[in-house]
């Protein structure tokens, strides 16, 4: 759709002054699928995004094959294996998610961004999906090094079960949708970096130093409440402290950033 095909509007929060593009009636606006492409696209082509990528292979082939060569034998299995390989993408991903999210704000793109798809909201569902969309896809690749490394050099056993596979996949999507909600959040990825690194860990420490919040810290600590997520053995109460604390730690901030980018003037 070129700049020919769109009318003038008045632009989300912004004075009767400042004005979006808005597709005409009867003329088709950007695909969606094509602004995913173009996210996905984003977040591998810039120099950051592709070294952060590199990086986490990195770490998890050096992980895997440090844990075969001086590790103890018998605890080489697949499960435990993989677990290793996973370690590194909880903490990058969601760091990976946060770059995605704050791109046009820390670039400077957003102008160039919002003219050729004018409806944020469409750009903030991409985001979200290409974000998701990439962390399967480097966890498909950590699956396969840890079998790789488990016929190579560990025992051999097969032993990872469905609820271990789904809850791990589950949580690396949960700490992917919270960097992206960080991101959108702060709009600033120094500062949502640093956000989702200390202030979870943060709230954990004051849970456990004033007892008074014990209970509290139960149901909105991350660490805690996806622990059972990461081992399989989810209940009944685990999945209600752990849609309490996804809640707070994740749907809040994602929609109050998703509010902002809709409503923030752009320069």
């Amino acid at each position: 759709m070129s700049t020919t095909d769109q009318t003038l509007a008045p632009a989300v929060g912004g004075s009767d002054d400042v004005r979006t593009p808005v597709a005409l009636p009867g003329r088709p606006g950007v695909p969606f699928t094509r602004t995913l492409h173009a996210e996905l696209r984003k977040m591998v082509d810039t120099r950051a995004g592709r070294w952060m990528v590199i990086v986490m292979a990195a770490l998890a082939a050096v992980v895997l094959g440090a844990f075969v060569l001086w590790g103890p034998a018998e605890d080489a299995s697949f499960r435990s294996l993989l677990e290793l390989s996973t370690l590194p993408l909880a903490l990058l991903l969601p760091v990976l998610g946060i770059m995605a999210a704050t791109a046009e704000w820390t670039q400077r793109t957003g102008l160039v961004t919002f003219t050729l798809e004018p409806r944020r909201g469409r750009v903030v569902l991409a985001k979200v999906i290409a974000a998701l969309l990439l962390a399967l896809v480097v966890l498909a690749v950590a699956v396969a090094a840890a079998a790789l490394a488990n016929v190579a050099g560990g025992t051999g056993e097969w032993d990872l079960t469905a609820a271990v596979g789904g809850g791990l996949v589950l949580a690396l999507l949960i700490y992917v949708l919270q960097g992206v909600a960080f991101g959108l959040l702060f709009l600033n990825t120094p500062v949502a970096i640093v956000s989702v690194l200390v202030l979870p860990t943060a709230w954990t420490i004051v849970t456990q130093v004033f007892s008074a919040l014990a209970d509290v810290g139960e149901w909105l600590d991350m660490d805690s409440v996806t622990t059972p997520l990461f081992a399989g053995e989810m209940a009944g109460r685990d999945w209600a402290q752990l849609g309490t604390a996804v809640g707070v730690w994740v749907l809040l901030p994602l929609a109050i950033g998703t509010y902002r980018v809709l409503h923030r003037e752009v320069k």
